[in-house]
């Protein structure tokens, strides 16, 4: 009853795509499709395209360069695009290898048209080649070309098929395979499993159901298997300012420019891939540091896994928009490897190119200079012009005990995916009592911090001097400042005596910080700088007190520090240290 409910279903999915957005003839090239094959002749492609229109709706056909001629369904939106492809694949309706197409894509169509207009169709001209990043040699687009292959009879197919190599016979295989039709080893024997598999590939694609491809035949499955890498203009290209050779998707990447360790190839397609390619002389700590880095940047989302050898590493990104991969390994003194951008629901191509780039890394002689981009813009929020990855929100915070446990405003773990203390330690919320603004975090593994924040016991005098710690500018500069100023008031404004009014002109990253004395005592916390929703005033600021400060970590099961002991006011100097080793900068990360 599942799979009658589930076969009677996807009809009515794409149905409702297609109803729900009704495509004109001017507006069928504004959307996207899901190509489903490709052919080398314009009759074996109007064929499958009347196959598949028998029990598929948004059927079209249309030359696709180099000879071939693809069936696609659509148009759609991206989004129907990529539920129609999952539901069909997931059901077996159309192939496994069937991938997202675009309009550059598209040349001529032939199906559906008007009868004397498929005699004339005239495939699209091959995409051009790739601009070459290098001076030799110059990458060349591997687009299929078109064949006129004899048929073979079942004895000149088996005939053929002996002269295949056993990576050959693999690689027939892996395609049957990947077009769902074969589930057993790879080994390259062509025993009773792979004969039933090459009859089914057969039969689902009007063939004489043999169980032997012939030559011609093979070249279609092997073409099929390929289409997500001729989709993409998979080229070889050669950098040798870089040192490096590969496989690169030449139709939606282009070199743009070197700053060093990277040469950067930009997006020049629909997909909005980027290419990275790693190319500097170092050692270990060279290739440490390099992996560190590359953690920081935008490109590299946090989740996904990664793993560092003694000499190399893999680095997997994954966001809602985009997943990367990096590989990079030191040899001989030079560290070189790629980085790969691609868009996030693509993942069947993104393997097929990866897989393409992995297996034709090539290492050459020479290694980029170090010294290759040193005239570019420079910027404190890029890494050779890369942007780094920056926090929603930053504040203040310091440390309340021994183990590293921070104090901090509410405001500042709202609707935070992740916590960090100083960007590179994680930290959870204990408590967050927000009727105060006051949150309690606990580091994810000890700290030993230079100095904790001792809570006054004595009451705040009203004109006595203060100092404010935090990271005013939000962690641009390295360490944290102070802010001098005099307490106003011991109330708030509505005559709340938990809060104590502060003549001081913070910045917005001080919030959270300590309130200090001339003793260093800690008299409170300071609060963001607006007060029920209205902005105050330059130069007011309020703190929480040091008892409400004492109760809020009582209540989260930590035991406040003892106030320094008395020996009068401490030089500003050691205000300034002591301050300086409680102080952390706390990040929210979406």
């Amino acid at each position: 009853m599942k799979k009658l409910f589930a076969a009677l279903a996807l009809p009515l999915i794409a149905l409702a795509i297609a109803f729900t957005a009704p495509v004109s003839a001017q507006s069928s090239r504004d959307g996207v499709w899901i190509q489903i094959a490709a052919r080398p002749s314009l009759r074996e492609a109007e064929n499958e395209a009347r196959s598949y229109a028998a029990r598929l709706p948004d059927v079209s056909g249309y030359s696709i360069g180099g000879g071939w001629y693809g069936v696609v369904l659509g148009p759609y939106s991206r989004d129907d695009a990529e539920r129609v492809l999952q539901v069909y694949r997931a059901e077996g309706q159309i192939p496994r290898d069937s991938f997202i197409a675009f309009e550059r894509n598209l040349g001529s169509q032939f199906y559906p048209v008007a009868a004397d207009a498929t005699q004339t169709a005239e495939p699209a001209p091959a995409p051009a080649p790739v601009e070459p990043a290098v001076q030799q040699p110059e990458p060349q687009p591997q687009t299929a070309v078109q064949t006129t292959l004899p048929d073979e009879t079942p004895a000149q197919a088996r005939r053929s098929e002996s002269a295949l190599s056993r990576e050959q016979r693999m690689e027939l295989q892996v395609a049957l395979k990947a077009a769902g039709f074969y589930n057993s080893g790879i080994d390259g024997a062509f025993g009773r499993g792979t004969r039933a598999s090459m009859s089914d590939w057969q039969a689902a694609r009007g063939f004489e159901p043999t169980g032997v491809l012939t030559t011609a035949q093979r070249q279609v499955l092997m073409d099929e298997y390929n289409a997500p890498l001729i989709s993409v203009g998979m080229a070889r290209a050669e950098d040798a300012k870089a040192g490096i050779a590969l496989q690169i998707p030449a139709d939606e990447v282009a070199f743009d420019r070197y700053e060093s360790p990277f040469a950067h190839y930009t997006s020049k397609g629909d997909l909005g891939a980027k290419l990275l390619l790693i190319s500097q002389p170092g050692d270990k700590r060279t290739l440490f540091g390099l992996y560190d880095i590359l953690q920081t940047l935008e490109i590299v989302p946090l989740d996904g896994p990664r793993e560092r050898g003694a000499n190399s590493f893999t680095i997997e990104g994954r966001s809602n928009q985009i997943v990367s991969f990096t590989q990079a390994s030191l040899k001989n003194g030079e560290i070189k490897g790629f980085t790969l951008v691609w868009p996030a629901g693509d993942e069947d191509r993104h393997a097929r190119v990866l897989a393409a780039m992995q297996s034709s890394f090539t290492r050459l002689d020479g290694v980029l200079d170090p010294a290759e981009g040193g005239d570019a813009v420079q910027n404190v929020d890029l890494v050779s012009g890369l942007e780094i990855r920056k926090p929603k929100l930053s504040r203040s915070g310091f440390f309340v005990d021994g183990n590293g446990s921070v104090l901090t405003t509410s405001d500042v773990v709202a609707g935070c995916t992740r916590i960090t203390l100083d960007h590179g330690y994680e930290a959870t919320v204990a408590a967050n009592n927000a009727a105060d603004g006051i949150a309690v975090l606990k580091p994810a593994q000890p700290l030993a911090p230079a100095a904790v924040g001792g809570l006054s016991t004595a009451s705040p005098r009203l004109q006595s001097e203060v100092a404010v710690s935090g990271f005013s500018y939000e962690g641009v500069l390295g360490a944290p400042s102070l802010t001098w100023g005099k307490i106003a008031d011991v109330k708030s404004l509505d005559g709340n005596t938990n809060v104590a009014r502060l003549e001081l002109a913070a910045q917005p990253g001080d919030a959270g910080g300590p309130v200090l004395d001339a003793t260093g005592a800690v008299l409170g916390m300071l609060l963001p700088q607006q007060s029920g929703g209205k902005q105050l005033p330059e130069g007011v600021s309020f703190a929480v007190n040091a008892e409400v400060i004492r109760g809020a970590l009582n209540d989260a099961g930590l035991s406040p520090a003892a106030q320094p002991a008395s020996g009068g006011s401490l030089p500003n100097a050691a205000i300034t240290r002591l301050a300086s080793g409680m102080t952390v900068l706390v990040s929210c990360w979406e």
